[in-house]
């Protein structure tokens, strides 16, 4: 089943954030190997796509685990999680309608 983190970042964390992004990126591009990865990204703080030091006030990834349990269990143990950026992660079934 798909899965929703939605994931609220500390303010003032983009130093956290920069230091622990090749971690965070490199467990995201092992699901997408896995083909079950359907989405993910952060929330610019501002409405750009290069918000500077403005920084990113969250993420949102959509993947597929095999249940919630698991799913809550990845996102514990994510770099970002642990290194202090995320102040608040949900983690909700998802179901994908489109496209």
């Amino acid at each position: 089943m798909l899965y929703a983190f939605i994931c609220h970042d500390h303010p003032n964390s983009l130093q956290l954030r920069l230091q622990a992004r090749p971690e965070h990126l490199a467990r995201l591009e092992s699901l997408k190997q896995q083909g079950r990865l359907i989405i993910a990204g952060p929330h610019p703080a501002i409405d750009s796509e290069d918000p500077g030091e403005a920084g990113f006030s969250g993420s949102l990834i959509v993947a597929e685990f095999d249940n919630l349990a698991t799913a809550q269990q990845w996102a514990a143990e994510d770099p970002y999680q642990k290194a202090g950026v995320y102040k608040k992660v949900s983690v909700k079934p998802f179901k994908k309608v489109l496209p």
